[in-house]
């Protein structure tokens, strides 16, 4: 078989290995999709903190399962699996929390991804849905992204909820928090990305390069401010800049992550009550409410993939400059 390797940032090499045989408490799959995430684009670049080389990278699967000791599952079975692996035994895990674990070994950051025709995980890491085809299963993991977002900042009906950054993370959060009832307002910069939004549900949106943003979103909530943010952009200026948009009592996600300090008025944010939280990751209940979504029609797995190629051409894309990989909102690898 063959897999793709970043031997160093900036170069990609096909390597031929046999393929891997599960072990116990493991199953292969056949990789038939795989989506390129940010961070895939990072590390490419050698961006991307804690991270070591070479490495296959590759954590949105869409997989056919082959072999071994995975209860409910038989050879065919379309899969997805949740790449996050930890041995559950700190407190996190303990907490109901193994995405957030201090032994966090991602798959494709941590270890060696699913870029790769075959590929072992571990058996307890795979989930299916009966009617799910494999645009809609590389899907899962970045819409439960957005999934556990929404569930760490529980939206109310109604509310006004502003999501900052409408890339592929962001995009995700907007159509959720419109299924969940959020009257949605999405702030950018790109003006294309903006009409994305609009298509996924955003009844309102709002280019970041304005210089009367707050104004706008003042106009938009009779004056109040939204009551739910979130952050997708990991852009430690619109980050900061965005406490200035909390409604009092209003609570702030940041689903987007930068390498910098935090920085806002203590006072501003006290006095409005305010409640700033983090959401790392995905639980397998993120997982199974995207399935159901993507099961039900709800969510359409065809508005968020705007790019495919093939896996023999996956290593010149990232590396072609005519061809950004985050322009449009999701590029597909597919193998044959």
């Amino acid at each position: 078989m063959k897999k793709l390797v970043c031997v160093e940032p900036g170069r990609f090499a096909y390597e031929d290995v046999d393929i891997p045989t599960p072990g116990k408490g493991e199953s292969l799959l056949r990789i038939r999709k795989i989506g390129i995430c940010g961070t895939d684009i990072h590390a490419f670049a050698g961006r991307q903190p804690f991270f070591s080389y070479p490495r296959v990278l590759g954590h949105e699967v869409a997989a056919d399962y082959v072999e071994g000791d995975a209860a409910g599952f038989v050879p065919g079975d379309k899969v997805t699996v949740i790449p996050y692996f930890t041995e559950g035994k700190d407190i996190a895990s303990r907490m109901g929390k193994p995405n957030c674990t201090n032994d966090m070994r991602v798959l494709g950051v941590h270890i060696d991804g699913a870029m790769a025709e075959y590929v072992v995980v571990p058996s307890h890491a795979l989930r299916k849905e009966e009617g799910l085809d494999y645009d809609d299963l590389v899907l899962v993991e970045p819409l439960s992204i957005g999934a556990h977002g929404i569930q760490r900042g529980g939206v109310i009906p109604e509310e006004f909820v502003l999501v900052i950054g409408a890339g592929p993370i962001g995009l995700g959060i907007i159509a959720l928090a419109n299924i969940a009832g959020g009257k949605v307002i999405a702030l950018d910069v790109d003006d294309i990305r903006l009409a994305y939004a609009k298509a996924l549900g955003a009844s309102y949106t709002i280019s970041a390069l304005d210089a009367d943003v707050h104004a706008q979103l003042a106009n938009i909530t009779n004056g109040d401010m939204p009551t739910l943010l979130f952050d997708a952009t990991g852009n430690t200026a619109a980050i900061n800049n965005a406490f200035q948009y909390m409604a009092h009592g209003a609570r702030y996600v940041l689903v987007g992550l930068q390498k910098e300090e935090i920085h806002f008025s203590h006072p501003e944010f006290h006095k409005r009550e305010g409640t700033l939280m983090s959401s790392r990751n995905a639980l397998a209940n993120d997982f199974e409410y995207v399935m159901q979504h993507l099961q039900d029609k709800s969510l359409d797995a065809a508005q968020f993939i705007t790019r495919r190629v093939n896996f023999t051409n996956a290593a010149e894309l990232f590396s072609d400059p005519s061809k950004p990989l985050l322009s449009g909102i999701k590029t597909i690898i597919e193998f044959n």
